[in-house]
């Protein structure tokens, strides 16, 4: 049998219910992750330094053509 690669993840504190909220390695930057726990949407920003922090999710709704 072939050898299962496992993703690497990381993880970061929720800063509303400051649970863990696990980042995987090939995160980009834009992407939206959520809190298991509270739900809460965040924007992962990667800095030019290759830190990785979160930043509250501006979502926006459809306006369905109105």
């Amino acid at each position: 049998m072939g050898q299962r690669e496992e993703e690497w993840t990381f993880q970061l504190k929720c800063p509303e219910c400051d649970r863990e909220i696990e980042i995987p390695e090939d995160v980009i930057s834009g992407e939206i992750v959520s809190c298991p726990d509270c739900g809460m949407d965040y924007e992962v920003k990667l800095g030019s330094d290759g830190k990785v922090s979160l930043g509250t999710a501006e979502i926006e709704g459809e306006d369905w053509g109105e």
